[in-house]
């Protein structure tokens, strides 16, 4: 996984990573980094969009909107959901967390992007996404 918010170091990490033939998943950052990223066709999985975000007074930032949503089905990049990292937060952050992952379940599913949801077994990873009003069909789930 890059967790680096320097494009330039992203990119360097996702040339290495391809020339070893392994799985590109980077860690999102901020949104000029994400577009970037989004527009890069070596990605497999962008992780944690929901994450670091300042909402505004009447509009969630999610990390993610319809010009994202549309580079990743072109450049068929995953989104990631990482379970275990949402366990971890006070109630109050799972909340806003929770509300905007909603919105880019929303997202991708109207864009038909594919969703990979991380660190839980399939049976609560497919209760997760039906409860936020996902599809199940485009979901995948990673131990």
């Amino acid at each position: 996984m890059i967790n680096t918010k320097n494009i330039e170091e992203a990119l360097k990490e996702i040339k290495k990573l391809i020339k070893e033939g392994k799985k590109v998943v980077v860690e999102a950052g901020d949104d000029n980094f994400n577009r970037k990223i989004f527009e890069s066709k070596e990605v497999d999985m962008v992780t944690g969009l929901e994450f670091n975000k300042k909402d505004k007074l009447k509009q969630r930032n999610s990390g993610m909107n319809e010009i994202i949503a549309k580079l990743a089905k072109k450049n068929k990049i995953d989104i990631g959901i990482d379970i275990s990292r949402i366990n971890k937060l006070s109630p109050f952050e799972k909340t806003r967390i929770l509300g905007r992952i909603k919105q880019n379940i929303k997202l991708s599913k109207k864009n038909d992007v594919k969703i990979l949801v991380i660190g839980a077994d399939s049976r609560e990873s497919m209760s997760f996404i039906k409860i936020l009003g996902g599809d199940t069909k485009r979901v995948k789930i990673l131990l």
